[in-house]
């Protein structure tokens, strides 16, 4: 079951990496049975460090050129299709999708139709480059739901995340997203996309009593499909 070879171009941040590894792993336990070692796919996994911030400007064309030469990286390894598990970086998902020759799964397209099929609140944790691209609030207004978020939040959001890239163990990180959860149930909200992989560090600590539709475990999800529809 082994002869495709899955392409993981990571390191979005650089924490993000090995969680979204294990949400492959524990995808593909849940939807093929895998048990040994031999029965799990073959992944090239490259580890790119990008000019991405959270407390300053983004340099959007250094950022492109950056991801675009790691997809060309990882597609000379002979990867059958390739997957990004950072949100930001799909804000250039045309041209990086132009670049090569190979697939590109797209993080918020599995994320969005993972929201229920009625017509809900929805809110979005994410970075500021990813929310001021408007890549998820498009979706999920097309898909029939209300988008509600207030600026405040954002910036607590920036604050985790750049915590999270400095001190993953900082205690103070599960403060900040507790008292996150309880705004956005104020608001009654009843689901939050989390669109910023570092947030896992916090979300697998963690048990809200709101419906989370994670873009990472979304998109692993749809990794172990498409391996399945190869293999075949």
């Amino acid at each position: 079951m082994n002869e495709k070879l899955i392409g993981i171009l990571a390191g979005m941040g650089p924490r993000s990496t090995a969680p979204f590894v294990d949400l492959i792993i524990d995808e593909c336990q849940s939807q093929y049975g895998a048990k040994y070692d031999d029965e799990f796919p073959k992944m090239m996994i490259y580890s790119l460090p990008t000019p991405f911030y959270i407390d300053r400007p983004i340099n959007h064309d250094l950022m492109k050129e950056t991801i675009i030469d790691g997809l060309q990286k990882l597609e000379s390894t002979g990867v059958n299709f390739i997957a990004m598990p950072c949100n930001s970086a799909h804000i250039y998902f045309k041209e990086l999708k132009e670049s090569i020759n190979i697939p590109i799964l797209n993080i918020v397209e599995e994320t969005v139709k993972k929201l229920p099929t009625i017509s809900q609140k929805v809110t979005l944790f994410s970075t500021s480059s990813t929310f001021e691209s408007t890549i998820y609030q498009n979706g999920i207004i097309h898909n029939g739901h209300e988008f509600i978020f207030k600026d405040e939040w954002q910036i607590k959001l920036n604050n985790l995340i750049q915590n999270i890239k400095m001190d993953k163990e900082n205690p103070h990180n599960i403060d900040i997203w507790n008292k996150l959860i309880e705004d956005v149930k104020n608001e009654s909200i009843e689901n939050i996309v989390i669109a910023c992989t570092d947030l896992n560090v916090v979300l697998e600590k963690s048990y809200p009593s709101i419906n989370i539709v994670d873009s990472s475990k979304c998109l692993a999800e749809s990794v172990v499909n498409k391996y399945l529809k190869l293999v075949k």
